[in-house]
């Protein structure tokens, strides 16, 4: 019996920290970490893929805290696209793909993509190319909401900058003209970006926010291996998802590592994360797919029936070192998906 018997493992209720002298102040201590290989984070804190969890508004407070969000998949393939494509949408140094009208949409489209996307205005454009600015101020006493917003945008005097222009610039150039939205355009006055005020400031208040190269918020999302995925994954990628987590409560098994393989040759250049897994050897199996990340813990969260249930898991403090192990000779990091304290 004593051979079917595992050895003696750990959860972190069954762990202090020894207390040694320290020359480092709370102020000091740098808590930046990385999430996969390319995705660096300010605070090492994801929140879960889970439907009572993650949605649009929480993963945008926690990537301007320095984290992210991973919107979960109990959703249609469109809202979950839509969830990520909020977040994506919600702040930038420069929105590159602004929202856009054209000058025959009707006041009513324009009020419903207010409301949906929560903005104040935008471009409007023929054909690419910039004929105006509308605003939340010219429809404020409209009443005819089939009007065409031709009727009611800024056309003259529209005030641009070229492409290229800094953060710094733009912030002069909307301060000396009292306005709040600058379009960015090329010699052909073609629209290549937006840039807001509402941007500008929050860059000020969240300086720690986790941001891609464009100055977008960063946000994951779940995937499964059901039907859909392929479907889902696309959707997801076009929406500009920073990671897509296949999630499942048993990453070391077949169908899981099939479909890694093909998400991860199709969509190199998104990181994809992988999981769960609790042993050394999972770790080590998942590892040799070439993931971006490993997710680590079946079962230790407060709230997860996953033990109880299938009568499995492993003791999260032992899981993560023995994951920690195997990944590491692949460089590939380890995100502790429950348990913690």
């Amino acid at each position: 019996m004593e051979s079917k018997i595992g050895k003696e493992a750990l959860t972190f209720d069954d762990v202090l920290l020894l207390p040694r002298k320290s020359d480092v102040l709370p102020s000091e201590v740098n808590t930046t970490t990385r999430l996969s290989r390319r995705i660096a984070l300010n605070i090492p804190l994801v929140s879960a893929a889970m439907d009572t969890v993650t949605e649009s508004e929480l993963a945008i407070a926690m990537a301007r805290e320095g984290g992210m969000g991973i919107i979960h998949k109990n959703l249609s393939i469109e809202d979950q696209a839509a969830e990520v494509d909020k977040v994506k949408r919600s702040e930038s140094g420069m929105v590159v793909d602004p929202i856009t009208l054209e000058p025959d949409a009707t006041v009513r489209t324009a009020l419903d993509l207010m409301k949906k996307f929560k903005i104040s205005g935008f471009p409007v454009t023929r054909e690419g190319k910039l004929v105006g600015i509308l605003a939340n101020r010219d429809l404020r006493f409209v009443e005819d909401f089939d009007l065409p917003i031709s009727e009611l945008m800024t056309k003259e005097g529209l005030v641009t900058a070229p492409v290229g222009t800094t953060l710094e610039e733009a912030r002069s150039i909307l301060h000396r003209n009292r306005i709040e939205k600058l379009p960015v355009v090329d010699d052909e006055y073609r629209l290549r970006g937006l840039i807001t005020v509402k941007d500008i400031q929050k860059k000020i208040d969240y300086p720690n926010a986790c941001k891609d190269e464009l100055g977008r918020l960063r946000v994951g999302a779940a995937v499964g291996i059901g039907g859909d995925m392929d479907e889902r994954v696309s959707e997801l990628v076009r929406s500009k998802v920073d990671a897509l987590v296949l999630d499942s409560a048993h990453g070391h098994s077949k169908n899981v590592m099939k479909a890694a393989e093909r998400v991860k040759s199709e969509y190199a250049d998104v990181d994809l994360v992988i999981g769960n897994v609790a042993t050394a050897d999972g770790a080590r199996d998942l590892a040799e797919l070439g993931p971006d990340a490993i997710k680590v813990g079946i079962g230790p969260s407060s709230i997860c029936t996953t033990r109880v249930i299938a009568g499995i898991g492993v003791p999260q403090v032992t899981a993560i070192m023995d994951c920690a192990e195997a990944a590491e000779k692949k460089g590939i990091p380890i995100i502790a998906d429950g348990g913690v304290k």
